[in-house]
């Protein structure tokens, strides 16, 4: 591992060293926006509801790629040479980070943990958590972390952009209000409903679950890795019987195959649901997360 480390670190250098050179500050000033370089699309969505027609954002994770399974080529991360403002989830979700940003030499660059104020949840499972870090890296889907994320963004391009102080907070507190409003709504709604678990393809559910005191049952584990064994499966079986599911959520990205075995057996109907890693149906953060949040409580209230 530590072999590969330093080969990816020397050859993204070196690319970044012959593609920096003369370009860094002519394409921003050229622009005039503040560039902005983010990992994936839940925090291109948070940078451009504060950004407004402000920033240029480039997303190093492409769009259909399950963020999990990323491991970035020298030439996906070019852009952080020029960049202003990098922002990445934290938490684990970008094991790479660092050495892009240690391999970009940018001098300048505003490095932003999105994470940062955010009380983690641990990872209880020793082999997931020696091998993708000691937390759940899923704090984009709770609208109360998500909040936190805007936030730390919205500092960073006020550094960056000091001169629009005024138009960043505004669109940041514009923006919360839109969250705390959907928050609202749903906690109403979960508080009065007596069933508080779901089953999903993966259990990126964590945070979620906490914003409103649900439990998530998963196919697949934090990260996405492998599919069940039969025990494992039997026993979602037995569970989905003896607690009534009648909904079982699959990800696109995430063996909805297994998901959908499941429901065939237990009797149940599988509805899709947004991870919000990936840009997905032309819909923005606010719609896919009430969409969500319909289609859970929906699952609930029946």
């Amino acid at each position: 591992m530590l072999k590969k480390t330093v080969l990816f670190t020397l050859c993204l250098a070196a690319i970044l060293s012959l593609t920096a050179c003369g370009s860094r500050s002519s394409d921003a000033s050229a622009s005039g926006k503040v560039k902005v370089s983010v990992t994936f699309n839940a925090l291109y969505e948070f940078a451009k509801a504060v950004g407004g027609d402000k920033v240029e954002i480039s997303t190093i994770i492409p769009a259909g790629t399950e963020p999990h399974d990323f491991e970035p080529k020298a030439q996906d991360l070019v852009g952080l040479s020029e960049a202003q403002v990098f922002v990445y989830n934290g938490l684990g979700m970008e094991l790479w980070s660092q050495d892009a940003v240690t391999a970009a030499g940018n001098g300048d660059l505003i490095v932003t943990d999105a994470s940062d104020g955010v009380e983690a949840i641990e990872n209880t499972d020793g082999g997931e958590a020696a091998e993708h870090g000691q937390y759940d890296p899923h704090i984009w889907l709770s609208l109360k972390c998500a909040e936190i994320e805007v936030a730390n963004i919205k500092d960073a391009l006020i550094k960056a952009d000091p001169a629009n102080k005024d138009y960043y907070e505004k669109n940041c507190a514009d923006y919360i209000a839109q969250l705390e409003s959907l928050y609202n709504e749903y906690a109403e709604k979960f508080g009065a409903v007596t069933k508080k678990s779901f089953v999903t393809g993966h259990a990126a559910f964590g945070y979620l679950c906490r914003d409103f005191g649900l439990v998530q049952k998963s196919v697949e584990d934090v990260f996405a890795e492998g599919e069940p064994s039969a025990q494992q499966l039997t026993e979602l079986v037995k569970y989905c019987r003896q607690a009534g599911v009648t909904t079982i959520f699959a990800e696109e990205m995430a063996s909805p195959e297994v998901s959908e075995t499941l429901a065939s057996e237990v009797g149940a109907r599988v509805e899709a649901i947004y991870t919000i890693e990936s840009a997905e149906d032309d819909m923005s953060y606010l719609e896919r997360m009430e969409q969500n949040l319909s289609e859970i409580y929906s699952s609930m209230a029946s």
